[in-house]
């Protein structure tokens, strides 16, 4: 039994380019870039600014206490010294669907919206940010709900299972409509304008900033807060944020037609099978637990865990049987991130660069070093560096091509450093913000250190220096759940100031933890 199904990569670029009329001929006629956006709060020039970092957070309720809430109240304090919040994906749990938005988006992060003291009153397509909130889409935020599990057959045994189960798996009655939710919530949805002239009055009140690159949406804090795309960027205080849509360039590549492929496929498929039974015997488990029992409590939190992440390594051997030849990437995208970080390395006035989205491309989280996606992002991300490298030359003067790379996806808060890779993502800070209200999760058993096989040399490509996440045994369990605040200084080479803000669920109450300042 499924509970997400994932469109296919075309789908995804399909759909998303009908949402924002990617280039119409009105907006192509205006000279207007639908990959850029210009921050209008009258401080974009100063060279010394905070902003906050959350990710993986569209949780609602657990047993008795609210992360997301948890975490968006640590970060209330530091509202009025920051600019702009990014957000790392997956906005809504389980399938992004319009109908959590409410709970699991507008509540928890009401003091950041206008209006939100009554956020019962707030459209989720209609939202308004006070703090400027800058997502990507993760992997939830695309899911959609297969037919069965929708139309919730009680004829269906496990689907019988899943309504006795007491996992609150936040799945409603259907998915994201293939990322629309997040697409109406965020996006500048002009598929909406239907009437002669409403697109062009649009664009005239809207896209007025002008740039390098032609106009460009002019996103206005209080007033107008929408996305150009679901991939863009925008220059704030001389560092230029690059956000990726990495949902449509995660599929991996075929497996061989060889004997050693049909091998390969034969384990992967045994592994599926054995991991829906494992999660049909968690389903059957769950609905003899009593959620007013405390410890019954934390072990539905503990199943409800278990349960999202053996769909998410479904999903990856999923991708793994279904790629063939006609495997697609979006090329559009990981071209346009070359020619932009090539154009920004050429413009005298960007002293820094900042890139983020969704899938980590290293990390130690237990189950994501070897998934598929992982290499594979991985494997992009480095052949678009390599070129930019290439193309640049000496410009960088030994600096890494990028200060910093944020993503979420994994369940936890980590800071890893790459070392020399061979390729032009040496030396770069990664830090992954991805435990900020779901379900958490621990780091792999290897440890700190990843290691990766060139030929016949086994590598050290990347350490881990900073690790939080699930951790503890019965009751000494701990759940740190977390977000960031994130300090540029200095005038020509910035440093990245980042500091963790970290609430732990330990033996049913809250702590708050305080960490040392990570300097980058």
């Amino acid at each position: 039994m499924k509970l997400v199904s994932d469109p296919a990569i075309a789908n995804k670029i399909s759909k998303m380019n009908q949402r924002v009329r990617w280039q119409d001929p009105l907006i192509v006629e205006r000279n207007i870039d639908q990959t850029r956006l210009v921050l209008e709060d009258g401080q974009t020039d100063n060279s010394e600014f905070s902003f906050l970092v959350i990710g993986d957070s569209g949780s609602g309720q657990h047993r008795g206490h609210n992360p997301q809430r948890q975490v968006a109240e640590l970060m209330l304090p530091h509202h009025n010294e920051s600019r702009f919040m990014l957000h790392m994906g997956d906005v809504i749990y389980l399938v992004g669907s319009s109908e959590y938005y409410h709970q699991n988006f507008i509540q928890p992060y009401r003091e950041f919206i206008l209006g939100g003291e009554h956020p019962r009153r707030i459209a989720y397509d209609q939202m308004i940010f006070k703090l400027p909130i800058l997502p990507v889409p993760g992997n939830h935020d695309y899911y959609n709900l297969p037919i069965l599990l929708s139309l919730a057959s009680l004829t269906t045994l496990p689907i019988r299972g899943l309504l006795r189960s007491r996992l609150d798996l936040d799945v409603g009655l259907h998915g994201s409509g293939t990322g629309d939710a997040y697409a109406r919530a965020f996006l500048d949805y002009l598929k909406a304008f239907q009437l002669p002239g409403e697109l062009n009055d649009h664009l005239d009140q809207y896209y007025t900033a002008k740039t390098d690159t032609g106009r460009c949406l002019s996103y206005q804090p209080g007033h107008f807060t929408r996305l150009p795309n679901r991939y863009y960027t925008f220059r704030y205080g001389g560092i230029d944020f690059f956000a990726l849509d990495s949902n449509t360039f995660n599929d991996p590549p075929p497996l061989p037609k060889t004997k050693k492929g049909d091998a390969a496929r034969k384990v992967l498929e045994k592994r599926r099978e054995d991991l829906e039974q494992e999660k049909l015997q968690i389903i059957e488990t769950s609905a003899k637990l009593r959620p007013e029992n405390p410890t019954e409590a934390d072990q539905l939190d503990d199943f409800h865990a278990k349960v999202s992440q053996i769909e998410e390594i479904i999903v990856d051997i999923d991708k793994q049987l279904a790629a063939d030849k006609t495997t697609l990437t979006d090329t559009e995208q990981l071209e346009w991130l070359k020619q932009r970080l090539i154009e920004s390395w050429n413009t005298a006035e960007v002293r820094g660069r900042v890139i983020y989205f969704h899938h980590p491309p290293y990390v130690t989280e237990a189950t994501k070093w070897q998934q598929a996606q992982t290499l594979i992002i991985r494997d992009r991300l480095r052949d678009v560096l390599d070129a930019v490298a290439k193309e640049i030359g000496s410009l960088t003067q030994g600096r890494p091509l990028v200060d910093l790379v944020l993503n979420g996806h994994a369940h936890c808060l980590e800071h890893l450093e790459t070392m020399d890779t061979g390729h032009a993502d040496s030396h770069i800070h990664w830090i992954i913000c991805g435990g900020s209200g779901f379900s958490l999760r621990r780091q792999r058993i290897e440890g700190a250190d990843l290691m990766e096989t060139f030929g016949n040399e086994n590598r050290l490509v990347a350490r881990s220096h900073l690790f939080i996440g699930r951790n503890g045994q019965g009751f000494q369990k701990r759940r740190p759940y977390s977000g960031l605040r994130i300090d540029v200084k200095g005038e020509h080479h910035p440093k990245f100031i980042v500091r963790p803000l970290v609430a732990e669920w330990h033996q049913r109450q809250w702590h708050n933890r305080e960490l040392e300042p990570l300097i980058i």
